[in-house]
């Protein structure tokens, strides 16, 4: 079974600018943006290895890159492994996309949820995994906003 949650964010940092920063420039800008959160982003081929700083409720996830479109500024990946799946996901698709909008972007943001054989999936859990991925967005454009070269 999947479970679909679409999400909008508006922010004051220009799409392309975002974009780099959460995407192409990931493993460099979110564990400065968010050090509390993230311990490092490591790139390894179409993976991104991500892991979390020692005694959090998670050690690492891993996501396979399926779509990068800078002209377009779209992204798409899958959450292949990690803890951050839990016993019911098998794995987390997200689509994302940067929209311009005046001097800043709105991103468009959907997760597909695929649930384990026999999982059911609590619809709370699932907005709660949304609301952090905004709190991402947050606190890159916080650090963006406060390092006007960074991904300039």
């Amino acid at each position: 079974m999947v479970h679909t949650v679409t999400q909008e964010y508006t922010s004051c940092i220009p799409a392309p600018r975002l974009f780099k920063a959460i995407v192409t420039e990931s493993q460099d800008v979110i564990p400065k943006a968010m050090p509390e959160a993230f311990k490092c982003i490591e790139v390894v081929g179409d993976l991104k290895i991500t892991k979390f700083p020692e005694g959090g409720e998670f050690k690492y996830m891993k996501h396979k890159t399926d779509c990068v479109d800078t002209t377009n500024l779209f992204c798409k990946s899958t959450l292949v492994e990690g803890d951050v799946l839990g016993d019911k996901l098998e794995s987390v698709v997200h689509e994302v996309k940067y929209e311009p909008s005046g001097s800043g972007c709105v991103v468009k943001s959907t997760n597909h949820y695929h649930a384990k054989p026999g999982a059911v999936l609590n619809e709370e859990e699932l907005k709660a995994g949304s609301v952090k991925a905004m709190g991402l967005y947050k606190a890159v454009e916080e650090y963006l906003l406060a390092n006007p070269t960074v991904c300039a």
